[in-house]
């Protein structure tokens, strides 16, 4: 298998271990390392992590705490989270981040949760 193969692989793989439905959506990060803070947006995000699109993606591995807050809410979401996959945007896709939520509360989850299921169906009616 060639190299470019290998990637397509890999990028596909990467697709399929998402465990959660993801709906596009404009939100604003705010997160941190042990030494930096920083504000992003994500336009991709689940139960079990998020997207954030950022020219300068930290590492993998790389632990993070985050906030943020949901369309329809006005509470802020705060929660740990790993940096799992990194892209430099150089097959064309956004450059940033996969972030894995470490420990979301059930009540984000379940709002998380809620906000896709209605953006699907907006978006399935239209």
């Amino acid at each position: 298998m060639s190299k470019v193969s290998w990637q397509l692989a890999d990028q596909a793989a990467a697709v399929d271990r998402r465990r959660s439905e993801r709906a596009e959506l404009i939100v604003r990060v705010d997160y941190a390392t042990v030494d930096e803070l920083f504000s992003e947006f994500t336009r991709d995000v689940n139960e079990g992590g998020l997207f954030i699109e950022t020219e300068k993606p930290r590492p993998a591995g790389t632990e993070v705490c985050l906030h943020f807050n949901l369309p329809g809410s006005d509470r802020t979401v705060k929660t740990n989270g790993t940096v799992v996959r990194v892209c430099d945007g150089s097959d064309g896709s956004a450059a940033g981040m996969g972030i894995e939520f470490d420990d979301l509360p059930s009540d984000a989850r379940s709002h998380i949760n809620e906000v896709i299921r209605t953006l699907r169906s907006r978006s399935a009616g239209s």
